[in-house]
């Protein structure tokens, strides 16, 4: 029977993915992105003559020689090269099986050696202002199933910030109009990960009204297809959300591409800028370290600068 040290690196991804599955609680979708962004580290070891390094025998330089693979002549299925922050999805698995090899005693290098790629873009958060949002949310046409779906939809989105994949995992049962404050809805979040979030009256109207189209069907999810009629594809999918949110901006005369996660942001940065700290929008957002969320204080300071300059009444006091 091989030794755990004895084996290859490639032969420790399978216990990998299945560790991520039963110890981490990782998600089905993350177990999958692992494989897949695994995967091309194994065509690598395969393409350098590798395949059978043992986990001990991975140096910086491999992992430096990886990176500069990923950079310059790795290619997407499209033929397009990884932007910096795709980069970062690899190096991530990487650094995730190594912290495995640690969780394991099997002597390997430490995670801490693999840097990820700087992205100059990565504190460029995108946001909507309040005028933006509502110009967003009026674009659909309410007077079709379709519209009034799209509009419940981007309501529920601004009103939770919501993941677009906790978003489509949402079904009918979960939602009641009991109390006309909104509803807080306990949902599992990503790396399965419990928290609250709260539907606007407003929000919780416009779903309402959407459900009263849907008075003939038995599909449990809340958001669904029209468009198919195949029962196995009703739940209304991740990139269908997507798609449609980035119509009605364009739609909308909005100068970004809007996208379900820029709602997401948009939510946040109201937040905040509202004079709510950093750590409660840390739990209203599910991020399960502080440092995730500060992204967006760089956005705030600059508009809660404006505020208090504008509404603090010492800003306002004769100078002599």
């Amino acid at each position: 029977m091989m030794h755990n040290s004895d084996k290859p690196i490639i032969k420790h991804i399978p216990n990998f993915l299945d560790y991520c599955e039963v110890e981490k609680g990782l998600r089905d979708n993350t177990q999958k992105n692992y494989s897949r962004y695994l995967n091309v580290f194994e065509k690598w070891l395969t393409h350098t003559g590798e395949t059978t390094k043992l986990p001990h025998q991975l140096t910086a330089e491999d992992v430096w020689n990886y990176r500069l693979f990923l950079a310059r002549r790795y290619q997407t299925k499209k033929k397009k090269t990884l932007s910096k922050k795709s980069q970062n999805y690899y190096l991530i698995a990487l650094r995730s099986l190594l912290d495995y090899f640690t969780d394991r005693d099997i002597n390997s290098l430490p995670a801490s050696k693999i840097k990820l790629a700087k992205d100059t873009h990565s504190n460029s958060v995108k946001f909507l202002t309040l005028e933006q949002v509502e110009r967003l949310l009026r674009v659909p046409k309410v007077a079709t199933k379709v519209g009034l779906r799209d509009r419940a939809i981007m309501e529920t989105l601004f009103s939770t910030g919501l993941r677009v994949s906790e978003l489509v995992s949402l079904n009918r049962e979960q939602i009641h109009f009991r109390d006309p404050d909104g509803l807080e809805l306990t949902i599992q979040g990503k790396g399965g990960s419990i928290r609250t979030v709260y539907f606007s009256p407003r929000a919780l109207y416009w779903v309402k009204k959407y459900l009263e189209t849907r008075q003939n069907d038995m599909e449990p999810a809340l958001f669904i297809n029209y468009q198919t009629k195949n029962e196995e594809e009703r739940r209304l999918n991740q990139r269908s959300v997507q798609s449609n949110i980035k119509k009605y901006s364009r739609l909308a005369g909005i100068p970004i591409s809007v996208t379900p996660h820029v709602l997401r942001h948009s939510y946040a940065t109201d937040l905040l800028v509202q004079g709510v700290d950093l750590r409660t929008v840390q739990e209203f957002l599910g991020h399960k370290n502080v440092a995730t969320t500060q992204i967006y204080t760089h956005i705030t300071s600059k508009r809660l600068k404006e505020i208090h300059s504008k509404f603090h009444g010492g800003n306002k006091l004769d100078k002599k």
